[in-house]
């Protein structure tokens, strides 16, 4: 009776947490898919700062994820060095999912 109750529980929440894991997953895929891959790695720096360092910085901040979409869309210079990151190709949905993501990066 309790397995069955566990497993009820389980099968109950797996609705929850499997968009949550699709999302993750569109949004990694989002990332390989752009240029953002040949500057950025997620646990180390390479031409920009790793995605870990950038959640790092912006952790706790209000609105952090509008002000990384918009670096993310229109590009930025000057926050992490002399090398400017160029505006990218992206809408702004998918600038914000970009932003959602590299924040959840620990």
């Amino acid at each position: 009776m309790k397995n069955a109750l566990v497993s009820t529980l389980i099968l109950a929440g797996l609705p929850i947490l499997l968009p949550a894991f699709a999302q993750a997953q569109d949004a990694e895929a989002l990332f390989k898919s752009k240029s953002c891959v040949a500057c950025h790695k997620i646990d180390s720096k390479l031409v920009g700062p790793s995605y870990k360092d950038v959640a790092a910085k912006y952790a706790g901040q209000d609105g952090a994820v509008e002000i990384l979409a918009g670096k993310i869309k229109n590009g930025v210079m000057g926050d992490w060095g002399p090398i400017p990151m160029p505006p990218n190709a992206v809408t702004e949905e998918q600038a914000r999912i970009l932003a959602e993501w590299v924040l959840q990066q620990k």
